[in-house]
Parts: C-alpha cells; sequence; structure tokens
C-alpha cells in the first residue's frame, strides 16, 4: 500500500498487491478501493498484479477543495499508470468509474491499455435529453444532490438499500454490509460527494465509445435500480466495436457484493482471453 501524488499535490491511497499482468479497479461512488478487495484478492492469488486506489476525496485520499470534472480524474488514472509502471493494463471501472475508464482512453489514447472492463458503469450518457430520452431528468439529480446536503446520512441509508436492491422482503446482502457501504461513503468530503455526483450524471460519454479500441467487457444487473441498463450498458455495447456484454440477470447495482463469485470468474476469463 502507498501513496501516490498528482500533479495539483493530491494524495492517492493505492493499494497494489501481486505481480504479473497488472489490473487497475476504479471503485464507484460514494465508496472506496476496499469495495475491490474480494476481486482483487481473488487476481493476485491468480498471478496478476491487482491494483485499486481511493479516488481523490474519498477513502483515505486526500480531499481538495477542486478535480472532480472527468478530466481530472482519468488525469488522476493517468498518474496511477504512470507511476506505478503499468504496462499492457486491463482497467476496470465500477459505476462512476466507468466514467474515467472512458476519458482516460480518449484524453490519453489509451497509453499503456491492453483490455477494458465496465461493471454497472453509467455510461453513455445519464441525463435526460432530446436525443437521449432514456436518461433520468436533471430534476431528479437536483433532488438527490439536496437530500445529500439535508441529510447525508439519511439519504445513504436508503441510497444502498436500492443500490444492493433490499427490500422487506429481500437481503441479498448483510446487515452489516450495509453499515460498512454507509460508513465509508461518510469518509468521502461532501464537496467530492456533491462534485463527482454532478460530473456522473451531467458528462456525455457518447462521442467517447468510439475511444474503446481494446477488447472491453461490459457486466450489468438487469435488476440495476442506480444506473438502469436500459439506459445504460445496453447503449454502451452497441457504442462499442469489441464490445462482449454479459447481462447478469436480476443483479442490483452493486452486484461486486450479491454476485462477487460470478463477477470474479468472469474477469478472471476475460483477462484469459
Amino acid at each position: 500500500m502507498s501513496r501516490i501524488i498528482t500533479a495539483d499535490k493530491t494524495g492517492l491511497y493505492v493499494k497494489d498487491w501481486g505481480a504479473g499482468q497488472p489490473v487497475i479497479m476504479i471503485h464507484g461512488w460514494p465508496l472506496s478501493s476496499d469495495s475491490w478487495d474480494d476481486q482483487a484478492m481473488a487476481l493476485a492469488n491468480a498471478g496478476y498484479r491487482a491494483i485499486a486506489y481511493d479516488r481523490r476525496g474519498f477513502g483515505r485520499s486526500t480531499q481538495p477543495w477542486s478535480g472532480y470534472d472527468y478530466d481530472t480524474l482519468a488525469d488522476d488514472l493517468a498518474t496511477v499508470i504512470k507511476q506505478t509502471g503499468a504496462r499492457d493494463a486491463v482497467i476496470v471501472g465500477f459505476s462512476m468509474g466507468g466514467g474515467e475508464v472512458a476519458r482516460y482512453l480518449s484524453r490519453h489514447n489509451g497509453k499503456s491499455v491492453a483490455k477494458a472492463v465496465l461493471v454497472s458503469a453509467s455510461l453513455p450518457y445519464r441525463l435526460k435529453t432530446v436525443d437521449n430520452p432514456l436518461g433520468a431528468e436533471q430534476a431528479a439529480f437536483d433532488k438527490t444532490a439536496q437530500a445529500i446536503q439535508d441529510d447525508r446520512p439519511k439519504f445513504l441509508a436508503g441510497f444502498f438499500d436500492k443500490f444492493f436492491a433490499v427490500t422487506a422482503a429481500a437481503q441479498p446482502v448483510s446487515s452489516q454490509l450495509l453499515e460498512w457501504a454507509r460508513s465509508v461513503s461518510m469518509q468521502a468530503s461532501l464537496q467530492a460527494t456533491l462534485g463527482c455526483a454532478k460530473s456522473f450524471t451531467t458528462t456525455d460519454f457518447r462521442p467517447e465509445l468510439a475511444a474503446f479500441k481494446v477488447p472491453t467487457l461490459i457486466i450489468h444487473g438487469t435488476n440495476d435500480q442506480i444506473v438502469p441498463i436500459n439506459a445504460s450498458s445496453r447503449l454502451t455495447a452497441k457504442g462499442i466495436a469489441q464490445a462482449i456484454l454479459l447481462e447478469y440477470e436480476g443483479a442490483p447495482h452493486g452486484l461486486f457484493a450479491t454476485h462477487k463469485a460470478r463477477l470474479t470468474t468472469d474477469l478472471l476469463d476475460f483477462l484469459k482471453i
């Protein structure tokens, strides 16, 4: 475990486990790299180098006031790749982390990247517009931002119920895991939480799908209540020439926990291709 310093002096907390082809994992909002631990251990044990880091403003990384736009976040990823010496890397983005993958491939021309993986990713465009009718209304995103500012712990309680598809009739994850997710999310700064939410709900990645010039695996649950599959990965898969789309029937957004064994197997199988 180490800390990488970016161009604007932000300290990124990095885990670097194992040896072999590097697999760089980017976490979702509003969690930390710990959400990748199960997959990272499996990858390291299988002979890969598992690298995961806390996004600026989240987890154990420092909390600058600015830099929550995708250009800066992609530059942070570029810094991680450069300072870890990763070559022929597989970059894996969960949820908003898919945006970092897309922006890195377009902004940095896919340097040092051999493959890409998108898991429950918020691509290609979350906002509803005339030419993006499957997106969500701006009013819904505004309501979320206000709820976060009014009472962030209360918001997170309801958010993670949807994230893992917890209902009165179904509890696919333990109450302890829910509490962990809420606790980790409260480690992020309020500025980072709001800034990143604005970025992933308003950034249009449709023109950048052409930058995916490497084999790409897309994984998404059909019961994702945070990023519905019809408005995201099914559209993304059509825009990426070398994409493989795996749909997990009935899986929620947080499938890294609810379907972790299957996710790990599918990642390892894709790495072997």
